[in-house]
């Protein structure tokens, strides 16, 4: 084995225990009893008497069940829309032909470099003004957390790249079959592009899964409470529990490892699908 492959698995090596150190910590406290102090010098990492009362207590005393609900169906309508209206507006920008369209490309991947804390502001009176907080009902509420991440520069570029990679003779060959351009996006290009998809909604499951702030702004009943809102909340409830709040965020962990692994041969394809010069 040559020098430069020995030094590349040590520096990969170290970039995986810096990667996964903080979940084992993490994993390691929630399965601490509450005899074992979690702040020991040296620190302990395999607890004494591993235990999964932690789990339980935290399941048991929140609405736990309520807050997973609740970020599931964001997360679910997030990825849907994302993914139709992202390929609605990427499929002219790649296959169509009119005057501008390299402009407008352009000022949509401008907007990536602008955080939404920027116009946080303006979108929050936007969603006050059309009374789509959870003070309303609970539509409203899951309307407010969707609708503001429903499509994404992002998602456009991607899907926009996946797009352009279609040879042209596969169009040609759809509308000599009788396909217009709804049912060429429909029938071919979104099929064609499946692994560029399941990117796409494993990027917006992730985001929506573990958005915070957002919600936490516009978010008031308890009930209407995303994972991450709730995970917040067990720091009151419980006066910094560090071992009940750690079982908290690695029950909110489940469901993005669960996703990522079943999907993850569709996802290294999708990355790497339309890498081509534009």
């Amino acid at each position: 084995m040559s020098l430069n492959k020995i030094l590349s698995y040590i520096f990969l090596s170290i970039l995986a225990i810096i990667s996964v150190g903080p979940f084992l910590w993490l994993l390691s406290t929630a399965l601490k009893s509450p005899a074992e102090n979690i702040f020991s010098y040296p620190p302990v990492l395999i607890p004494e008497m591993p235990s999964f009362q932690n789990f339980i207590n935290v399941w048991n005393s929140v609405p736990f069940y309520k807050y997973m609900t609740n970020s599931f169906i964001v997360s679910l309508f997030t990825i849907i829309l994302n993914v139709l209206l992202s390929s609605l507006a990427a499929y002219p920008l790649a296959k169509m032909h009119f005057k501008g369209k390299k402009l407008i490309f352009y000022a949509v991947l401008a907007t990536i470099m602008i955080p939404f804390q920027v116009i946080m502001i303006p979108v929050y009176l936007m969603t006050l003004r059309l009374n789509l907080v959870d003070s309303v009902s609970d539509i409203a509420g899951y309307a407010g957390l969707i609708l503001p991440f429903s499509v994404n520069a992002f998602g456009i570029y991607l899907m926009r790249q996946a797009f352009v990679a279609i040879p042209k003779e596969i169009e040609e060959a759809a509308i000599i079959d009788g396909c217009n351009s709804l049912s060429l996006w429909w029938r071919i290009l979104l099929p064609l592009t499946s692994p560029t998809i399941v990117t796409l909604a494993i990027f917006t499951f992730v985001g929506s899964w573990s958005e915070f702030l957002w919600p936490s702004i516009i978010l008031t009943k308890q009930e209407m409470y995303t994972l991450p809102v709730g995970l917040n909340h067990l720091q009151g409830i419980f006066s910094a529990n560090w071992r009940y709040i750690a079982a908290g965020a690695i029950i909110s962990m489940i469901p993005i490892i669960t996703v990522f692994t079943i999907l993850q041969k569709y996802f290294m394809k999708g990355s790497t699908q339309g890498a081509i010069k534009s």
